[in-house]
């Protein structure tokens, strides 16, 4: 398993370090899509902090290149009313082409072709599946039209976790994926004085708000993760890379050691085992 060198620790505070930061992310981005000619970029926007982040993150190189940043709300029946708000209003302020969508309707006939679904936990873990990979289906149709590629918004903490839907959140690029979460909120805050009144309102919404998945699962991600918030996750896991085992048994490791196959996919057998 994949142990993160000493890059990642500590984490990132100092303004003019995350400034950096977020102007490489946008140079390193920009050099790829004249690398690669592409003529959009496809962002799913949640109503949470990763998403707004690759916004605010994505505009400038987009207007750039004189490309558009496509972004589409996705709202599936159990996406809350305050994290749609901020959905819409990170849409409108940050990308040049913006839409809401919601499959709700189309979901309900989908959920029909799950079997033995009911109110247990695990049911709602195969039902929030399913809406993140509706949610992809529609980005990368929107990728193909356009002639872009869909952004994951994953964070490091998500990828050591597993708290992700393998073909449901992971895109063709990944801007902030070893950025921690702590970070991602950092990094945010530091484009806050970059921004119109209208984009540093719809990005402060997100950095306030509570990280929700909007799937139904549960009222927070830290309440699936089993932790009071992300910067303890965060320490967990710095701790434990740093070699303190008796963290070994802890829960969120246990969840590291679990979704190793969804950071190896796909696996894959090697031609000389054949």
């Amino acid at each position: 398993m994949t142990i993160p060198d000493s890059n990642f620790f500590p984490f990132m505070t100092d303004r003019e370090r995350l400034l950096k930061v977020a102007g490489n992310i946008r140079q390193i981005m920009s050099d790829y899509l004249t690398q690669c000619g592409l003529k959009s970029l496809v962002l799913g926007i949640s109503g949470g902090i990763d998403s707004a982040l690759c916004a605010a993150l994505l505009r400038p190189v987009c207007l750039q290149h004189n490309i558009p940043l496509i972004g589409r709300s996705i709202t599936i029946e159990t996406n809350p009313n305050d994290e749609v708000a901020r959905s819409l209003a990170v849409g409108k302020s940050f990308c040049t082409d913006f839409q809401h969508l919601d499959l709700t309707e189309t979901f309900l006939v989908n959920k029909k072709l799950l079997v033995n679904y009911d109110d247990s936990h695990l049911s709602k873990l195969r039902q929030g599946n399913m809406k993140a990979r509706m949610r992809m289906m529609v980005l990368y149709d929107l990728a193909q039209l356009n002639g872009g590629m869909v952004i994951s918004t994953d964070n490091y903490t998500e990828f050591l976790t597993g708290f992700w839907t393998l073909h449901g959140d992971v895109g063709d690029y990944a801007p902030i994926m070893h950025l921690w979460k702590t970070e991602v909120f950092h990094v945010a805050k530091a484009l806050l004085d970059e921004c119109n009144d209208e984009q540093r309102a719809a990005l402060q919404s997100c950095i306030d708000a509570t990280p929700v998945d909007g799937l139904g699962i549960s009222s927070c991600d830290c309440e699936q993760l089993g932790a009071p918030n992300y910067y303890e996750v965060d320490k967990l896991f710095a701790a434990y890379f740093a070699g303190d085992q008796s963290l070994e048994n802890h829960v969120l490791i246990q969840r590291y050691k679990k979704s190793q196959y969804k950071r190896s996919n796909p696996i894959s057998i090697p031609r000389s085992n054949l």
